[in-house]
Order: structure tokens, then sequence, then C-alpha cells
């Protein structure tokens, strides 16, 4: 029989998993698109969820919301520099400050979500700055100029990622000759390892972590291949160049604009590219040393929008021109086609309480769709008319509210189903 002191000790040890647990990030807290909510509505009204508040000077961006302890936190670029603005939950703004220098070339918006454990917020600047800021005091903890100390390489369209955390560790992807990922530590910013270079450039995705054959493993895609690194000591496990699957028949640069995470599940994992690349799925074996091509598909070749896994099927929008793509599922053990349907155009994906909320980016439409690989079937759809540019921003979900980004502009809305 344990006595308290044991019993105390106990839970001391099961604190930091319970920590890790408080974590706020790019689409949800396994970086899925999966959110865990419960009670949401099913059929939205006729001009869609009611619009709690929208807040119009976050700066311009295309980054995603993270919520912690009731504060709504964003990315957006203030004439040159990436701004983090914290919301509370009426939506007014608590405060703005600068984190680091802006992308400056083509679509310089800011693109990395904040990633928040506990009081403490880890972005990347678009010039590839690690930056870690108190929630607390609104002030920088310690910045690295991790970019341009590790001679990073990015592709056409700058940086992209946002930080992933692995216990101590705050994980980021500079590409280049030098090393290709790198692990700081979250208290200080001081180095703990760093990956030889495979080499490559960086490609414009945010890593995930998985675990198998007792391993915490970072997988990653950069410009041409598909890798996982042992969190543990930044040794790659494997590599795979993704780029040489089937090369594509409309643009020579289409396998290397990579730009969404990958999915793992049951020992499998999938990625996907725009521009006709190929999705795929590969096996992983059992000491996680090699992967195995599973299948192949060219019909989900997701551009920007992600996503996501729901009872073993693929759903998202596949890449038809810049400007337009359809509405798929395929079967995640085979990559059989289930369906592939018109509506408006491509655009980001998550899913919720066994609906899925699909964001199409050019006018902004908004659907609440059943999880089903028999139909595209929409119950309910609004439109975002807020804002400016592309929706390129993908929805999130916290405590039900769906929060929505378009530009400079984020919106908040109610889908909690009313108490009868």
């Amino acid at each position: 029989m344990r006595t308290k002191v044991q019993k105390l000790f106990i839970i001391f040890l099961c604190l930091p998993a319970l920590a890790a647990s408080n974590i706020s990030q790019w689409r949800g807290i396994n970086r899925d698109g999966q959110y865990q909510e419960k009670n949401l509505l099913k059929q939205w009204p006729e001009n869609g969820p009611p619009l709690l508040w929208s807040v119009k000077s976050i700066g311009k961006g295309y980054s995603s919301a993270s919520v912690s302890q009731n504060v709504i936190y964003i990315t957006g670029k203030i004439d040159t520099s990436d701004f983090l603005t914290a919301i509370d939950q009426n939506g007014q703004i608590k405060w703005q400050i600068p984190y680091g220098r802006a992308w400056n070339k083509t679509f310089p918006e800011t693109r990395c979500t904040p990633t928040i454990e506990n009081d403490q917020i880890y972005l990347i600047s678009g010039q590839g700055e690690v930056v870690c800021i108190s929630a607390l005091t609104a002030q920088k903890v310690w910045s690295v100029a991790a970019f341009e100390k590790f001679a990073g390489k990015y592709g056409e369209w700058g940086i992209a990622e946002s930080v992933l955390l692995v216990d101590n560790k705050v994980i980021y992807t500079p590409g280049g000759d030098k090393t290709t990922m790198i692990a700081l530590d979250k208290r200080t910013g001081e180095i703990i390892w760093i990956t030889e270079s495979l080499p490559d450039y960086t490609a414009y995705v945010s890593p995930i972590l998985i675990t198998h054959g007792q391993k915490q493993i970072i997988v990653n895609v950069t410009a041409h291949y598909l890798f996982g690194v042992d969190a543990a000591n930044g040794h790659f496990l494997w590599k795979y160049k993704y780029a040489d699957l089937d090369p594509p028949t409309w643009h020579p640069n289409a396998p290397i604009i990579n730009a969404i995470s990958p999915l793992f599940h049951d020992g499998q994992i999938y990625v996907t590219s725009g521009y006709n690349h190929v999705g795929a799925l590969f096996r992983l074996s059992e000491d996680a040393s090699q992967l195995t091509l599973a299948w192949k598909d060219t019909t989900l070749d997701c551009h920007i929008g992600g996503v996501v896994l729901v009872d073993g099927y693929l759903y998202g929008a596949n890449w038809i021109s810049n400007r337009d793509g359809n509405w798929c599922c395929i079967d995640w053990q085979t990559g059989a086609v289930k369906y592939e349907k018109k509506w408006q155009t491509k655009g980001s994906i998550i899913a919720a309480d066994g609906m899925l909320y699909c964001y199409e980016e050019r006018r902004g439409h908004v659907a609440l769709v059943k999880v089903t690989p028999d139909d595209f079937a929409i119950e309910s759809t609004f439109r975002v008319t807020a804002g400016f540019g592309p929706h390129w921003a993908h929805p999130m979900i916290h405590d039900g509210i769906l929060y929505l980004r378009h530009g400079a502009t984020l919106l908040a809305y109610d889908i909690r189903q009313k108490k009868s």
C-alpha cells in the first residue's frame, strides 16, 4: 500500500507529461487537424454561426490562432516586422509586440502559428529568428537568429514553419549545407543538437512528433526529402527522396513545393503535395530504421490546405490549378478514391466532433460537412466577407469557438450546441 509521500512523488513524476499536454499549436495538439471538441453544432443558421467578435488590426498573415489560458494569440506582419498579438475572450487586444524581421519577398505575410506551453510562447519569424516570449510579461525571453547562424536555405516563398516542442527542445528546420534540423533548449535558446545536412533546402512544412519502436521521432519534409530524426540525439533514422516519386506533369518545381505536415497512424506515415505530385503512404519498420512505400495516389495532391484522417479515411482538397481544386476522400489503407467533388475551390480543412470544417481560399466560403466516405455531404455554409487577400489561414477550434482568419482580421464564431 503506497504511503502519502509515495503518492505525492508519483504525482510529481507525472507533472512533465501533464504539462506537455498543455500545448496549443499548429493544427491542434497532434498537428493533424483534429480538435478534441464535443457538443458542437451539426447545422448552422442560414447566415452562419453567431459571430462573437472580430479584430481587424492583427497584421497581415496566413497563420492560425492559438489559445492558451483564455487568451488568443496570433501573428501578423506590420510594416517590416512580424508581430504577436494577444486578444482576450471579448475580442479586445491585450498587447501587441514585434518579435522578428518579416519575410520581405513574395507573399511576405506571416505564416508561423504560435506554439504555446504554459506561459511561454515560441515563434519563428519570416527571416528565421527563433523566439521565446513570456505571456506574463509580453517580453522576449530569448531570441536566436537560427537561419543566419546555421546558414539555412529556403525556397522561393521563404519560411513558413511553426515551432515543434519535444520535451525540453524547440525544433526548427533551417535546411542548407550545414545542417537540416536543430534543437534548442526551450528555456535558454542554447543548442542541444544539430543534425547533419541532407543536404537540401527547407520547404514550407511544420514537423510532427511520433512515437514508434520505443523512439520519439521528428518527421518533416524538405524540398526533396521525407525524413525522420531521433528526437533524443538528432540522428537521422531514415530519409526518402519523396521528390522522385512520379515526377509531375505541370510544373518542373512541383515536387519541391511542399507545404503539408505529414500524418502518422498505426505505424504508417502519409505525405502529400500539390501541383500534380503524388501523395504516398509509407510503412515504418518496427525499429524505425526504414520506410517502405505502401501505395501512392494522384488524386489528393493537396496544395496548402492540409488533410485530416478520420475513421480510416483521408479528407482534403486537391490541386487543379493555383485557383482551383476539388474536395476528396481516399482510403488510408489502400489509397482508393472514395469521392472527388466540386465545391467552390480548394482550401483548408480540419475535423471535430464528427464533422469536417472546410474553408475555401478564394471567396471565403466555409462549409460544415458530415464525415462520411460516401459523399462530400455539406450540412451548412456561410461566407467570411471581412478582411482581404486569399483565405489561406487554416481554421482552429477551442472551447466551442471557431477561429477564422482573413488577412489582418481574426473572427470568432460560436459553434457550441445550446443546452436545452
